[in-house]
């Protein structure tokens, strides 16, 4: 499915601008909705991180996570939960909204959800998904929770012992993590606690934010001259810099963030200009792992204008993040085709957290 690049570009501008019309364009949704909708229940090809305590665990996928089987690994079916979700919600009329519901009401039954919590439980998987995987699971928690569709929400309660068992595992993990991890892939330490914050706060888990907002100061106030020239890894998916600002941003006060911004990186410009960071090339959108530079410019992009709405009205950077995200949005939103399986399974997700405007202060 192509989109042409005139209404994909005004949806765009719709999404950094808040214009009111957003919510009524689903069109340049329909193709990553697409995307989840396909793979939500394909069990093959499959990339499972598994640990078998005997030979009775030796399992096919479904077995092992009877709700999030497809779309090749746990995390990326959880977020393309998310993404059915979000979508549904925020376009009910989209002709995909009734199947993105059904197959929501599919994967989140009372008796799935067991089976998922079962397999966090066991023994010898405290590290399993963390905290990627299961911070994608808590923001599709708070997707269901806040849903205007009475449908969605409907599921919020079911999907809660998910939700919790998540949670309790990165509380048991944040104090004894005594050092960051600063990759640009799934283990990163800031990404995780980013999604995590914006679930505890909505969920009202206020121990839980205390805990995310200590570790992270722990982690990162004393943080200067972020290294974005090392940026980006061939092979990531995330920015450390701006995975960390972004963190931030939500965490400290909008007058001591702006301080401690222009600190971390005082690359950013105030006149408006975006060639002081430059979008990711992707060469093979085949090779799985090189296909990773199209969700790094996608995430790179909001980002970007999380770390924009969270300085304070006026701040001179802000046009230039603003700027700087729409080239990476430019550069990555035309390639989430579904061409190839090893970035259609996933990257609708990006897409959508981005034009949806997930993480914005609003």
């Amino acid at each position: 499915m192509k989109l042409s690049k005139m209404l994909l570009a005004a949806f765009v501008a719709q999404a950094f601008f808040n214009t009111p019309t957003l919510a009524q364009d689903y069109k340049p949704t329909e193709r990553f909705a697409a995307l989840a909708l396909k793979c939500a229940h394909s069990e093959y090809p499959n990339h499972i991180s598994h640990a078998l305590n005997s030979a009775k665990d030796a399992q096919e996928p479904h077995v092992l996570y009877p709700a999030f089987y497809g779309c090749f690994d746990w995390h990326s079916s959880v977020h393309g939960h998310w993404l059915l979700a979000k979508l549904a919600g925020t376009y009910p009329d989209a002709p995909y909204a009734a199947d993105a519901k059904a197959t929501l009401k599919q994967s989140i039954t009372p008796e799935n959800i067991a089976g998922e919590v079962a397999y966090l439980k066991t023994p010898g998987r405290a590290s399993f998904e963390r905290p990627y995987g299961l911070a994608w699971a808590l923001q599709l928690h708070k997707e269901l929770l806040t849903s205007k569709d009475a449908d969605l929400r409907a599921l919020a309660p079911i999907f809660e012992p998910l939700a919790k068992a998540s949670a309790e595992k990165m509380k048991s993990w944040l104090p004894k993590l005594n050092y960051p991890i600063r990759i640009g892939e799934h283990n990163q330490t800031a990404f995780g606690l980013g999604l995590a914050y914006d679930w505890a706060i909505v969920a009202g888990e206020k121990d839980f934010a205390e805990l995310i907002k200590a570790r992270g100061k722990y982690y990162y106030a004393n943080d200067k001259n972020c290294p974005l020239a090392y940026e980006p890894d061939g092979e990531a998916f995330l920015s450390p810099c701006l995975g960390e600002a972004s963190l931030m941003a939500r965490i400290l006060p909008p007058a001591e963030f702006a301080k401690w911004l222009k600190t971390f990186l005082p690359q950013i410009p105030k006149d408006g200009t975006a060639n002081w960071l430059k979008p990711a090339i992707v060469t093979d959108r085949s090779d799985p792992k090189l296909a990773h530079l199209d969700g790094l410019n996608l995430s790179r992009a909001w980002m970007l204008n999380t770390i924009a709405s969270y300085l304070p009205k006026g701040d001179a950077r802000i046009k230039s993040l603003h700027a700087t995200a729409k080239t990476h949005a430019d550069a990555a939103l035309p390639n989430v085709t579904g061409e190839h399986y090893e970035g259609g399974h996933w990257l609708g997700t990006f897409a959508v957290y981005l034009l949806t405007q997930e993480g914005v202060k609003k």
